[in-house]
């Protein structure tokens, strides 16, 4: 299953985004913070407990500067995915950010989960443009 969110203009420089997003730790900012609990988190590592969803753990694993993260799940995750962060140079010295899930899930639970999945990953492009505007 792939999910793209929505791309966002944020109003900071392409680096400047790039290096907010590189450190994990930053992530609980975006993260609602009414559908997670058990917030731990190191610059490469986080995890959490969402709510309807359990326990989501994330590691970068790669980066290509200022327009590039790669992320993994990490621990004990119900699914199996990768989640990409694409920081793209906007007009007026501002980035363009969107993210592209790719999940291994049966279609079982890809009913159950689509769409808080969707919601979860646009709502943290959304947070993180509220964050800078």
């Amino acid at each position: 299953m792939i999910i793209e969110t929505n791309h966002r203009i944020i109003n900071k420089s392409q680096k400047e985004v790039y290096n907010f997003l590189l450190d994990m730790n930053n992530f609980k900012q975006l993260f609602p913070q009414d559908k997670i609990s058990d917030w731990e988190a190191t610059a490469e590592i986080c995890s959490m407990k969402v709510k309807s969803m359990g326990t989501l753990g994330l590691k970068r694993v790669a980066s290509t500067a200022n327009s590039l993260i790669y992320l993994d799940s990490h621990g004990k995750v119900p699914f199996k995915f990768t989640l990409n962060i694409f920081i793209s140079k906007a007009e007026n010295n501002k980035a363009k950010v969107h993210l592209i899930f790719d999940g291994v899930i049966n279609p079982f639970m890809k009913m159950m989960v689509e769409k808080p999945l969707i919601e979860f990953f646009n709502g943290l492009v959304i947070k993180l443009e509220e964050n800078y505007n």
